[in-house]
């Protein structure tokens, strides 16, 4: 049996019939759409009377799907499916379609954008053919959520679930929470203190009674369904008791094995074999970098372990697989820098003070490999003239389309501190 389609296309006041016929698209719709038994414009749809009116022809006519033509989904869509399930039409077989954001408002062409919104009502009316009835149903929600990412976006997504009472779990790749904006000097646009603002939030969260931490661990698997989501997390060995360790730093101290760090200090600085990534890292426990560790290397050495008051080395550790019920789980991943070095033009790896904004960013900071000070790649030439290029990688059909819309702010910051703290002209170029 054939479907019997209501079309109904709102005026919107003059904000779409400014630049669409409304009164025309209803009159050929009605004509040329195959199975519309009723086809009416009215200035506005959303409101009580425009609602009343597609009450009143789905019980008069016997509609069995409905089209609005009127503004965003966002803000009217449960006001029309209200109406039809009002009428007692399954909310469902409402569909509607934006003429508003997608041809008034980007349109000064009456004529085109009538046509525009005729090829759109068309379409919905197929459309809405295809639809099915559906019914809400309730599921039991685990209370628990899995975050995953502990850069600040994550803290603060799992402050806000422990403060509200629900359990939270946080993974976290790296050995300490904290992400990116631990390396960071400052934020824009007020230049405050970055770690003056991510430091407590790291500390409420590691003492939080509703968070439990899988720092250095990795989400391996998620299967389930809404509410009910079983996770595997992979928790790599630490080669460091968790329980055991205080955090008192003699291993690192002692530790005779230095290497570049280039996850931190992005290259720019040293570490330890044995290590916490930054003095205010949470949780306190180091971690050994057996590709780097002179006795995963060698067999020798093992001076963290002769070191360690509490007897907390553990050399046999292994990778531990957890695995947790929870409800929901939010994404706060963050960020990877990209790869300069696919741009040489820019001499990125071929010209020494070429810097990545993360290397500046390391430089800037007080607790930096230049306690703070921006210079050249000697370690001790201030620069006279710093450049600043924006969108690298982004907005370039070869690598990423589109825009970054970072680089804005982050070079508005860098010429801030380059002023700063030197005497250098700074230019930007975009």
């Amino acid at each position: 049996m054939a479907e019997k389609v209501g079309i109904y296309v709102c005026h919107c006041g003059s904000n779409i019939a400014g630049t669409v016929d409304c009164e025309e698209v209803a009159r050929w719709a009605g004509q040329n759409i195959r199975d519309v038994a009723v086809a009416r414009d009215y200035k506005f749809m959303c409101s009580s009377l425009g609602q009343q009116l597609i009450e009143d022809d789905i019980k008069k006519e016997g509609l069995t799907r409905v089209v609005v033509a009127a503004c965003s989904p966002h803000l009217h869509e449960k006001t029309f499916r209200r109406a039809c399930q009002n009428a007692g039409l399954n909310p469902y077989l409402c569909h509607m379609t934006n003429i508003r954001e997608h041809v008034s408002w980007v349109n000064n062409d009456k004529k085109a954008g009538t046509e525009k919104v005729k090829s759109l009502v068309s379409a919905a009316a197929e459309r809405v053919k295809h639809q099915q009835p559906l019914e809400p149903f309730y599921v039991k929600v685990n209370p628990a959520t899995l975050v995953v990412g502990g850069g600040i976006a994550g803290l603060q997504a799992t402050l806000e679930l422990a403060d509200a009472g629900y359990p939270v779990y946080l993974v976290e790749r790296e050995p300490s929470i904290g992400g990116h904006m631990a390396q960071f000097d400052k934020t824009f646009p007020t230049l405050d203190c970055s770690a003056c603002i991510l430091t407590p939030k790291m500390s409420e969260v590691g003492q939080h009674e509703n968070v439990t931490m899988f720092t250095y661990s990795e989400l391996e698997e998620v299967s389930g369904s809404v509410g009910s989501f079983k996770v595997k997390i992979r928790k790599r060995a630490r080669y460091v008791d968790y329980d055991k360790c205080t955090g008192c730093g003699i291993c690192v101290e002692k530790c005779p094995r230095k290497v570049v760090d280039d996850v931190f200090e992005a290259g720019l600085g040293y570490r330890k074999a044995i290590y916490t990534p930054f003095p205010q890292a949470v949780p306190r426990v180091p971690v050994i970098d057996t590709a780097n560790c002179t006795y995963f290397q060698s067999g020798k050495c093992k001076v963290c372990s002769k070191v360690c008051p509490t007897d907390a080395v553990r050399y046999d550790q292994q990778d531990e697989i957890v695995e947790l019920e929870v409800g929901n789980i939010v994404l706060a991943t963050g960020w990877k820098l990209f790869d300069c070095k696919r741009l040489p033009n820019y001499g990125y790896g071929r010209l020494a003070n070429v810097y990545t904004n993360l290397e500046f960013e390391r430089l800037c900071n007080a607790a930096g490999p230049t306690n703070g000070k921006i210079v050249l790649r000697d370690g001790k030439t201030e620069p006279q003239r710093v450049a600043i290029i924006h969108c690298v990688g982004s907005r370039d059909s070869r690598y990423n389309t589109f825009c970054s819309a970072v680089c804005c702010m982050a070079a508005m910051k860098f010429g801030h501190l380059v002023l700063e703290k030197t005497n250098a002209e700074v230019y930007s170029f975009y």
